[in-house]
């Protein structure tokens, strides 16, 4: 990779002189002021900027293709897929007959994708504000956007604010798929926000939101669920382990106007529709609503 390439990646890395003009690239997430992970990039595969945000899809070694979004990284070939499961089958085992699903965001199309694993579901709206994240995953990670090609499948390209402002329906389950609470979705990980959903849920719908790190983020992580359970009376934080994501342990809120996510999980209905899934199952799914001490103190 020479100098010139090197230039185009969006967030902070790492450049070691080698042989001639031969260049190593290294790439790093920085989180208040600290290096997060660090992956060395064998070939910057794609890069563009939208009008909402600079997009990189990195070729490495360890985690094969990476999708980066404004210096974030959100998805990779090798993550075991656990982000965009947690996220989806969680709610869909514990709601009782979930039919109208909504994503908000969710670019990748990973989540739509096992959304569409279920057979109760009718139909999977997905509003994502960028077209462009949704065109660069059709192009590199196949297996994430295969659920486009349902018929179920409903694409809305717009501002998930704006959507939730002026939509009537009403959904089963409303997911929360959103890169970090900054730049364009700033304005969905506030409690005018999410009072907005609980209004668009059915009278048993389930909310749940990507949380992020309890370890990096604790001020964002208590303010969160302090927001939440002043709208729902059910507010459950459950994690997953992310190797890209930052500390490589993440949370997501389960908020619930009805259903308890473990004492009402389906364990017959799990059973019998044999998910094809690589990280999640019955007893991850009861696990991950078990947390150390540090993640209790800041709830």
């Amino acid at each position: 990779m020479n100098n010139e390439d090197s230039k185009k990646i969006s967030k902070t890395y790492i450049r070691e002189e080698g042989m001639g003009d031969l260049w190593n690239v290294w790439y790093s997430e920085l989180h208040n002021g600290q290096s997060g992970l660090t992956v060395k990039i064998d070939k910057i595969v794609e890069s563009t900027t939208s009008e909402f945000q600079r997009i990189d899809v990195l070729e490495t070694k360890d985690f094969g293709k990476m999708l980066v979004l404004y210096g974030s990284l959100m998805v990779c070939d090798n993550d075991n897929n656990a982000y965009n499961e947690m996220l989806a089958h969680v709610p869909m085992f514990v709601h009782p007959a979930p039919k109208e699903v909504l994503i908000i965001g969710g670019g990748d199309c990973g989540t739509l994708t096992e959304i569409l694993k279920h057979p109760t579901v009718t139909r999977c709206t997905m509003c994502e504000i960028d077209k462009q994240v949704v065109e660069v995953s059709k192009r590199h990670f196949p297996r994430l956007t295969k659920g486009l090609s349902d018929s179920r499948a409903n694409l809305i390209f717009s501002d998930g604010k704006k959507f939730i402002n002026e939509t009537t329906e009403l959904f089963d389950i409303i997911l929360l798929d959103l890169s970090d609470p900054i730049g364009p979705a700033a304005d969905l990980f506030q409690k005018e926000f999410h009072q907005r959903v609980y209004d668009r849920l059915t009278d048993d719908g389930i909310m749940v939101a990507q949380t992020e790190s309890p370890f990096y983020n604790k001020e964002t992580v208590t303010a969160l669920y302090q927001n939440l359970r002043q709208i729902f009376p059910i507010v459950r934080m459950y994690t997953c382990f992310m190797p890209i994501y930052p500390s490589c342990y993440w949370s997501f809120a389960f908020c619930s106007k009805k259903y308890d996510p473990i004492a009402d999980f389906d364990q017959d209905r799990h059973s019998r529709q044999e998910l094809d899934t690589q990280y999640y199952n019955d007893e991850i799914h009861r696990g991950a609503f078990a947390l150390p001490q540090f993640v209790k103190k800041l709830l």
